[in-house]
């Protein structure tokens, strides 16, 4: 189900999202918020799992990021 709704936004966001849909970025003005809504979901359920991970098997330390750092090659 779709519910059609009026939102507010500055005039720099409303510029922002109709250049996406001009460049065919996003197919439309409500495709646009639709996926910035979407990328936020994903950015809590992140956010939750990673809190999730941290009760249960505790945060991460120095010694981990330092493996992970050189695992990646950024170190």
């Amino acid at each position: 189900m779709t519910t059609k709704i009026a939102i507010s936004l500055p005039d720099e966001q409303i510029d922002v999202i109709r250049r996406a849909v001009d460049q065919g970025r996003a197919k439309s003005v409500s495709g646009f918020i639709g996926a910035a809504v979407a990328r936020v979901e994903r950015e809590a359920s992140l956010a939750q799992l990673l809190d999730d991970l941290d009760r249960d098997l505790g945060p991460v330390g120095p010694d981990d990021l330092a493996w992970a750092d050189k695992a990646l090659g950024l170190t």
